[in-house]
């Protein structure tokens, strides 16, 4: 007997991938998929479509041609030593603010015994932490400027001149001291659930067997902690480097950092180079890039060791 011929039926693996597509569009969450359309639309307009543009603007010249001169610019004198500004604040700011937010995180979380002062810092730290910009600039201004409260009260009551003793708000140290407002409380917030979930059980194991408090946390709590301390310098060291409103707002053009040039060479005025900006906002993409890549990879590593 010949075997039934199949010629214009679907054979039987088209049904099943028939019936396969048929499942995984059954499977789809639509309402969910709905519900976060909004938020994939806001990141392609926001973050996506930017991007590409950034990229057909840094490699063309002001004739529309393809060119790599753009990126030679990097190297001049003004955008290095930007550069090197935006890195170096960066670095010092992300460092400091990693260890006042570490020893914070250790005096709340292993020290502190009043629950309701404990939920006093959180919540300053909450606040302090999404503090920035304008209004932390006109803060700092109204508190230590040359004529701010603080400013003014240490020369009538003690005779204090900070100024005549070399302090400047719209320099290096003055930005630098402002962004520690808000550079430490993101620490705090990063560092304190990891010390929250350091084990007891781990503490007592390690004096039953001898261990002092300083072998503790050399050999056994800062090793667990590492992860997250590192993951911390490196979303400070983002957040830094990315900030241009307080900079800008508290220093005008006195301290010359990557942002505050960038700024210069979009706003439409006789500085006014697209190309040089489109490539000065890919550096910083790249490096926001880099930094949050990181943060993201140690955060996963530190919840594997908390569990």
């Amino acid at each position: 007997m010949k075997p039934q011929s199949t010629h214009g039926k679907p054979g039987a693996s088209g049904i099943r991938a028939g019936l396969a597509g048929t499942s995984s569009l059954k499977s789809i969450d639509w309402p969910a998929l709905l519900a976060t359309a909004p938020f994939f639309m806001f990141a392609i307009v926001m973050m996506v479509m930017p991007t590409a543009a950034l990229l057909a603007t840094a490699f063309v010249d002001k004739q529309g041609g393809f060119t790599l001169a753009n990126f030679a610019e990097i190297i001049t004198p003004e955008v290095a030593d930007a550069f090197m500004a935006s890195a170096k604040i960066s670095a010092v700011t992300a460092v400091l603010g990693t260890v006042l937010g570490l020893v914070l995180a250790l005096t709340v979380g292993r020290r502190m015994t009043s629950q309701k002062v404990k939920a006093a810092v959180m919540s300053f730290c909450g606040v302090a932490s999404h503090f920035s910009g304008i209004p932390l600039a006109f803060a700092f201004i109204a508190t230590l400027g040359r004529l701010g409260l603080v400013t003014v009260f240490l020369r009538k009551a003690f005779g204090i001149d900070i100024y005549a003793a070399g302090f400047e708000l719209a320099s290096f140290s003055g930005l630098t001291l402002t962004y520690l407002f808000f550079q430490v409380p993101i620490a705090f917030t990063i560092i304190m659930p990891a010390v929250d979930r350091l084990s007891t059980q781990t503490r007592e194991a390690a004096e039953m067997l001898g261990a002092t408090a300083t072998q503790y946390w050399r050999f056994v709590g800062l090793p667990i902690l590492w992860p997250t301390i590192l993951g911390a310098l490196a979303l400070l060291f983002a957040n830094a480097f990315g900030g241009v409103a307080t900079a800008y707002a508290l220093t005008g053009t006195a301290v010359n950092v990557i942002p505050i040039l960038l700024y210069a060479q979009i706003r439409g005025d006789v500085l006014h180079n697209e190309q040089l900006g489109a490539v000065l906002a890919l550096l910083m993409v790249f490096v926001m890039t880099v930094t949050i890549s990181l943060y993201l990879m140690l955060r996963v590593r530190s919840e594997r060791w908390m569990k």
